[in-house]
């Protein structure tokens, strides 16, 4: 994709965002919107009734060819055998020693082909752990991402929003699944997926037809009270979703049972990238657990803060921040076991202060079916 004057990519929205007054920043390496009308006013209109992201910095990758399922099973702890045609996974790739090197999506085209949404800084990383991984498989993998722009539409008037502009039964398709289709003219892959914790679908479609599609998408949400949103409302509703970021709550030297996600992996399968590793791991049990927090006394727990247990350093804020929907300072910690349940007294360090809060279940917020 091009390129602005200071090396940073961008997507093919870029000239848009900036002619629609956003302010841009450095995100990864990527020229991004981190808010519009400002980032309280972009959350709110999400939970309320909708908004649209530009998510194009995400990475694709395809595989496919006869053996395709054996070479993403073999790359995933999860059950891809699971997966039928049009059905999209949560899940993982990770390292021999049971860390993450990415969390990942998964979409099951057909039998022969599989398509893999990841993580915009960690896309050539990842594509290079799938090859060095591929081996003897009989499949191809490749690399996409310049193929696709993508847009996210969310909240609780997306799918009323997106109808609109599409003859394909939206709302007949299920929580994470997807279709190939056609919306405002255009040839799209959309996937019923989303990082916020509401509704919506998230639209795959070429580079040069990205324009086109969000404002088709701003114009027929305007009645609804749709609005372009930035990073900075994805973050913040991805928190209260307690919904995990790469760099943040996972890491390579992180493994998925600490950052409670035991539920993707699956050791009934034979054999799987980290599989050893982790079944070590389950056996010895883990020292630390990812928790939720709120603050109890005024000050917001940082992304990177201590966490002090009785005076004493025990754990890290891995994301924090003031929640719009909730109106609380709320946060994900990594703290010992013992203190993950909810309802432990823990100290934030903020400016060498250690200041009150107090662990919480999560999600913070999860949204009325």
């Amino acid at each position: 994709m091009a390129q602005t004057s200071s090396a940073l990519k961008q997507t093919p929205l870029n000239s848009v965002h900036r002619q629609m007054g956003a302010r841009m920043v450095d995100f990864g390496g990527w020229d991004m919107p981190v808010q519009y009308s400002g980032i309280v006013d972009e959350h709110h209109a999400v939970r309320r009734n909708a908004g649209i992201f530009d998510v194009s910095h995400m990475g694709e990758i395809i595989i496919r060819g006869p053996q395709a399922f054996d070479l993403v099973n073999y790359l995933t702890p999860t059950l891809v055998s699971k997966l039928k045609n049009g059905q999209a996974q949560y899940s993982a790739l990770l390292y021999e020693h049971g860390g993450f090197v990415d969390d990942i999506l998964v979409h099951k085209v057909n039998d022969t082909e599989y398509f893999l949404c990841v993580n915009a800084s960690n896309q050539d990383k990842d594509y290079a752990h799938i090859l060095e991984h591929k081996g003897i498989f009989d499949a191809e993998v490749d690399f996409a991402s310049e193929r696709y722009a993508l847009l996210a539409t969310q909240g609780p008037r997306a799918i009323e929003t997106l109808s609109k502009l599409t003859t394909a039964d939206l709302n007949a398709v299920k929580y994470y699944h997807f279709i190939d289709g056609e919306i405002a003219g255009i040839p799209a892959r959309l996937a019923r997926t989303g990082y916020t914790g509401e509704a919506g679908f998230e639209t795959y479609v070429a580079p040069d037809q990205a324009e086109k599609l969000w404002k088709a998408i701003l114009e027929a949400g305007q009645e609804f009270g749709l609005k372009p949103a930035g990073l900075g409302a994805r973050n913040t509703l991805r928190l209260e979703a307690a919904m995990a970021l790469y760099g943040h709550e996972i890491t390579a030297s992180i493994n998925p049972f600490e950052a409670g996600l035991t539920r993707i992996v699956k050791f009934e399968k034979e054999d799987f990238v980290g599989r050893a590793k982790l079944l070590e791991i389950q056996e010895k049990g883990v020292t630390r657990l990812l928790t939720g927090f709120e603050m109890t006394e005024r000050g917001i727990g940082r992304d990177g803060y201590e966490v002090f247990l009785d005076g004493n350093p025990a754990g890290w804020v891995t994301s924090g921040g003031p929640s719009p929907t909730l109106n609380k300072n709320i946060g994900l910690c990594y703290v010992p076991v013992s203190h993950s349940q909810p309802g432990r007294l823990i100290q934030i360090m903020i400016r060498n202060q250690p200041v009150d809060a107090v662990t919480r279940p999560v999600p913070f917020y999860k949204r009325a079916n």
